[in-house]
């Protein structure tokens, strides 16, 4: 029910692998030359502040643990997720449990959407919580828990079907740029004939901390 969401993403990673750097023009050794070159008498140096060139560490990503949103009832365990050998992203089985794409930002970074995606239903399970994501109100809190025990909130912007083959991938799935808590599931018309929903909802929410 949710394989072509992440399809475009996918493609968007492998394509963006480090291609062979060329060489400047002119690189290798230096030739030889019989006639030996003048050299001019170095200029002046001026005094420069000195700047430790060493890369800082990079900041560790904070998982979410778990999303509230009360307005809808919504209370929810989140585990980290990847992609699956097929190329897909990686869902909890249990509509009850929803799924943090952890290679994306985490509430925490400083730019970039935190996208949590969950199953709206599946076999041999209830209804999840997240198929009350199309009744969110705009204005409605939103709050995520981190591993840490620290808490981002966010209140609700918009909520929106897009055909699964018109899903905005990219900016949805956004590394940098506005922040944002992005919450995707299923909806729309269920066809019976491939078993998946012909749409995807999806809430954003803006950071209120």
């Amino acid at each position: 029910m949710y394989r072509r969401l992440i399809a475009p993403l996918v493609l968007v990673l492998a394509l963006s692998a480090c291609a062979p750097v060329p060489s400047p023009s002119g690189a290798g050794a230096p030739t030889t030359s019989s006639t030996p070159t003048p050299t001019a008498p170095a200029a002046p140096t001026p005094d420069v502040p000195i700047v430790d060139g060493a890369l800082q560490p990079s900041r560790a990503a904070v998982p979410p643990v778990r999303v509230q949103l009360a307005a809808i009832g919504v209370d929810m365990e989140v585990v980290p997720v990847g992609v699956e050998s097929s190329g897909f992203m990686e869902l909890p089985p249990d509509p009850a449990i929803a799924g943090w794409y952890r290679f994306g930002p985490d509430p925490w970074s400083p730019d970039g959407n935190t996208v949590i995606a969950a199953h709206i239903d599946a076999p041999d399970y209830p209804i999840g919580p997240f198929a009350s994501l199309r009744d969110a109100p705009a204005g409605a809190e939103v709050s995520v828990t981190g591993a840490d025990g620290a808490t981002a909130t966010y209140s609700v912007m918009s909520v929106t079907y897009y055909p699964k083959q018109e899903l905005p991938t990219d900016a949805l799935f956004a590394r940098a740029g506005t922040r944002a808590l992005v919450l995707i599931t299923c909806g729309g018309n269920f066809d019976e004939t491939t078993g998946h929903y012909d749409d995807n909802v999806v809430l954003v929410a803006a950071p209120t901390t």
